[in-house]
């Protein structure tokens, strides 16, 4: 299943990296690739074998830092 997020705070490789980290740490996924927002929110690709909850993914994120699902 593919799911994609808006997620606001990533500005950097660096930040890419925690994100990617944190995500694919969750249960199911197998994939995660984030397109870097230049100028505004990266959008987060995530392939998993189950639907991910956003509150979930919410979670992840703060655990790493200040990243944001935007809605």
């Amino acid at each position: 299943m593919s799911q994609i997020f808006t997620v606001a705070g990533l500005s950097c490789q660096s930040c890419v990296g925690h994100v990617t980290g944190a995500l694919t740490a969750l249960p199911g996924v197998t994939a995660v690739r984030v397109e870097l927002g230049v100028d505004g929110p990266s959008m987060v690709h995530i392939e998993a074998g189950r639907a991910l909850a956003e509150s979930e993914v919410e979670t992840a994120l703060a655990e790493e830092g200040v990243y944001t699902i935007v809605r």
